[in-house]
């Protein structure tokens, strides 16, 4: 089972037919997420076929991971499959 980890907490676990991958990326359906470990970040970028994306800090155990985790809200028709899922990077170890 797919799991994102950081600072030795789990921070969302999927099955592996829930998960989408993308670029190399995993993405986790927003409802797998402990979102309690998510903070909003300013931080937005643009990608040409998927859209705009918006990050969130990672914290755990009172220490942040600046913008290690994005989902795209809206993304453009040919990043669908991603919409109600985000990705982690940035020093989050991603088991599958």
């Amino acid at each position: 089972m797919p799991r994102a980890i950081w600072n030795g907490v789990v921070i969302a676990e999927a099955s592996q037919d829930e998960i989408e991958m993308v670029e190399g990326n995993v993405y986790f359906p927003l409802s797998s997420v402990h979102h309690e470990y998510l903070q909003s970040s300013d931080k937005v970028t643009q990608c040409h076929w998927k859209g705009s994306a918006n990050y969130y800090d990672v914290v755990v155990n009172g220490q942040t991971n600046r913008d290690a985790a994005w989902t795209y809200r809206q993304p453009l028709d040919a990043a669908k499959k991603i919409a109600n899922h985000i990705a982690f990077w940035r020093g989050i170890e991603i088991e599958r």
